[in-house]
């Protein structure tokens, strides 16, 4: 048996090729986990509320979808060096917005502004095809 492997499976109606992708699907199971170790950085949190475990699983999920819609994405439109959904972000997280308040007497309305966004950001907000943020954009702070 070297060099083989055997798969063993005690569900009776299924077929050789269906236990054989069943098998691979489990490998891309396995990476997802992974992922959300590692990429996402979920780590354990005790949670004794059911509504609470649910929310967490949800949100762990949710995380999962949107890593893997953007490396399927990516993988569409290649950009040179950038070969992962965590490489990609850690370059548009160099995009900033600005705000600034400033004391006048006659209560001067904030300026806001937005970091100049490069080459390399422009076409990875392309490839995932979300819109270039401007200044009136809004964003959630988490």
């Amino acid at each position: 048996m070297d060099g083989k492997l055997l798969l063993v499976t005690n569900v009776k109606d299924l077929s050789a090729q269906d236990v054989v992708a069943r098998y691979k699907s489990l490998a891309d199971i396995e990476r997802g986990f992974k992922v959300l170790k590692s990429d996402i950085e979920i780590g354990p949190v005790h949670h004794r509320l059911p509504n609470r475990i649910r929310a967490h699983a949800m949100i762990c999920f949710i995380a999962l979808v949107i890593q893997r819609v953007m490396r399927v994405k990516l993988k569409a439109k290649p950009i040179k060096d950038v070969v992962s959904p965590d490489r990609a972000l850690s370059i548009l997280r160099r995009i900033q917005t600005h705000r600034v308040v400033l004391n006048a007497p006659n209560g001067s309305k904030p300026i806001s502004g937005i970091s100049t966004i490069n080459p390399e950001q422009l076409a990875i907000l392309e490839s995932l095809g979300v819109k270039k943020p401007t200044h009136t954009t809004r964003y959630i702070n988490l």
